[in-house]
């Protein structure tokens, strides 16, 4: 990698950590969305009416020094009664020289809209625990030390509202309220957590006995920042395939795939190339998911489950 390019990344790095004006997207991206919708909105918890837990792991700008790592596990599931669920998440993310661990807790509240159709609201709760090393970059000079942070708390909490049937769904969500601070210069705030908040919708039509067609999208945005605009086009072959294309408005494109092995198990992976000058330095970004219901709340799972 050329110095210019690892100039790059260190002033990506250092913009979004600590630019009170440069207000960017901190948190992780994700392409199979639809299928992660825990990570950003509580209100999704039991919403499949069956214990599931999912893994997603996510390695952006492959070969790109400093580039994003992001791994993600979550858990959720209904309560007796069908109103309640509970849910929880754990993420671990590396971005060039700073770090994120966080856990987060989940309850929703259902109530039915139709015969097969329910609202759910949902309130989510934790802690992110953040650390930094940028004296370790090389753009940066030694008596700037000061900037880094050992190890920052910062506790949080956020909403989320879902409308769903098993053809279609609409989110809203803002997962973390609080924007605190995370690096001080004496009474001077250079850097802090900006409220990210996330609009999402999906249907599924069929084209015919075997195949259907499900677009969605997600929309994103955070003050002083740019909105990001997924949008999916993905297919169903015979209930057990998923494959299609997605496209990041101004950004990237890629295609994704999932299988079905059963009622139970299902991994996808996804493949976005960055459109902009960046995506000539790397080898594209890469994520995979597994997920698995455990169908002991219920006598059977959604089958097959579209979201």
């Amino acid at each position: 990698m050329s110095e210019r390019v690892h100039i790059g990344v260190c002033s990506i790095a250092l913009a979004a950590l600590f630019g009170s004006q440069a207000q960017a997207q901190q948190d992780p991206l994700y392409s199979q969305y639809m299928f992660n919708t825990l990570a950003f909105n509580p209100a999704y918890a039991g919403s499949a009416d069956v214990f599931t837990a999912m893994i997603l792991s996510r390695h952006q700008w492959v070969g790109f020094a400093g580039a994003p790592v992001t791994q993600t596990l979550s858990l959720h599931s209904p309560l007796p009664g069908q109103t309640l669920s509970l849910g929880g998440s754990v993420m671990h993310d590396v971005a060039g020289p700073a770090k994120q661990n966080s856990a987060f807790f989940d309850v929703a509240y259902r109530i039915r809209t139709g015969s097969d159709a329910r609202l759910s609201f949902g309130l989510k709760g934790g802690v992110n625990f953040f650390q930094a090393d940028i004296a370790s970059l090389s753009t940066v000079q030694a008596e700037s030390a000061n900037v880094n942070i050992s190890g920052k708390l910062l506790p949080n909490f956020g909403f989320g509202v879902y409308w769903h049937s098993p053809r279609y769904y609409v989110g809203l969500s803002a997962p973390k309220l609080l924007e605190n601070s995370i690096n001080e210069a004496g009474d001077l705030v250079v850097g802090r957590e900006f409220r990210h908040y996330f609009v999402i919708a999906g249907y599924v039509m069929d084209l015919n006995r075997d195949l259907k067609f499900k677009p969605s999208l997600m929309l994103r945005a955070v003050q002083g920042a740019p909105i990001s605009l997924d949008l999916n086009a993905n297919f169903l072959l015979r209930d057990k395939v998923w494959f299609g294309a997605m496209y990041r408005l101004g950004n990237a494109l890629g295609f994704m795939a999932q299988y079905r092995f059963n009622e139970q198990l299902r991994a996808g992976y996804a493949f976005d190339l960055t459109t902009t000058r960046v995506g000539a330095y790397n080898a594209g970004t890469h994520e995979i998911m597994v997920s698995y219901d455990l169908m002991f709340t219920q006598g059977r799972t959604i089958s097959p489950r579209y979201f």
